[in-house]
């Protein structure tokens, strides 16, 4: 029994609407810019995780326009992959005015919905040197909870590959452990200097005043999770340093002037004459200031008090 021409085209018309839209990476990375917020399924042929993702997605479309304002689409095979994903594809990426967060859970319909709702904001937040200690009490461990720093530079590729992860660690965390990151080579150069951090990227829990080393090899969002709720407990736990205080900066500024000058040699210094002058001047402020600070020290001790004799 054939069916019906108009019937026919109907129900062709009906799968088709029901398939995600599939963009090239020019018209995703347009995407990326233009929309509020912007739901994308990574995938490739022959995939049974990435045609269940898919079908999930496809319908829940409706829903996501509806009660979260965001565009759902697809890419098939995308150079831009593995910038979001250290697996690559299937993965479903959430991107919150550009923000993106990578999905770590199962293709469940329920449990996608879920999770993206949840998490229209970014979960990670951006420290600067500025805010940093008054933000996580790092060195008191005091009221404002448990915190975990990813350490990053924008030069950094492996860097940019786990900004995705990171939003994924943080959303998973939220409400139970803050999540930030710091950018090591701008607003956070003198924080990074200050844990010693000398690659990038760099992780560091921070708990009661302790400061706990992520080394692990694994670098997804369960292994973060994992070392953040129990599996610090198996790393050294180092004394958050203090801040350095303005004098503190100073010598360490005069100790590398000292270093860049064995380095380098004299020959540069009778170059660049301007390099031992200020070199000079720094140490001769040192020199002043500790000198002011032993004259005050001399001066607030208690002077001996003599008894007057008493008239007869």
């Amino acid at each position: 029994m054939r069916l019906p021409f108009c019937l026919l085209f109907f129900i062709i018309l009906k799968v088709q609407s029901q398939n995600l839209q599939s963009v090239s990476d020019d018209e995703l990375l347009q995407l990326i810019k233009e929309e509020e917020k912007l739901i994308v399924l990574f995938s490739k042929p022959n995939c049974d995780v990435c045609n269940k993702l898919e079908q999930n997605l496809d319908s829940l479309n409706d829903d996501f326009a509806k009660h979260m304002n965001a565009l759902t689409v697809k890419t098939v095979h995308s150079h831009l992959a593995r910038l979001y994903s250290p697996t690559k594809e299937p993965a479903v990426v959430f991107f919150r005015h550009g923000v993106p967060l990578l999905y770590d859970g199962e293709p469940d319909e329920n449990e996608l919905y879920g999770f993206l709702e949840k998490n229209q904001t970014p979960a990670v937040k951006e420290l600067t040197d500025k805010i940093f200690e008054h933000m996580t009490q790092a060195a008191t461990g005091a009221t404002t909870g448990d915190w975990f720093v990813m350490f990053y530079g924008a030069s950094c590729v492996d860097c940019q590959r786990l900004h995705a992860v990171w939003e994924g660690v943080g959303a998973t965390l939220r409400g139970r452990i803050n999540v930030a990151r710091v950018d090591a080579n701008l607003a956070g150069v003198n924080t990074a200097k200050r844990f010693k951090v000398a690659k990038l990227p760099a992780f560091l829990f921070f708990r009661l005043g302790k400061v706990y080393r992520y080394d692990l090899p694994k670098r997804d969002i369960k292994s973060f999770v994992t070392f953040a709720q129990d599996w610090y407990k198996n790393s050294k736990g180092e004394t958050v340093p203090l801040l350095s205080s303005p004098f503190d900066e100073l010598v360490d500024w005069c100790v590398e002037m000292i270093k860049f000058s064995v380095a380098f040699g004299l020959d540069i210094l009778v170059r660049y004459p301007w390099i031992w002058q200020i070199g000079l001047a720094g140490f001769g402020l040192v020199a002043i200031t500790a000198l002011i600070a032993i004259v005050k020290a001399g001066k607030s001790k208690p002077k001996e008090v003599k008894k007057e004799k008493k008239s007869k």
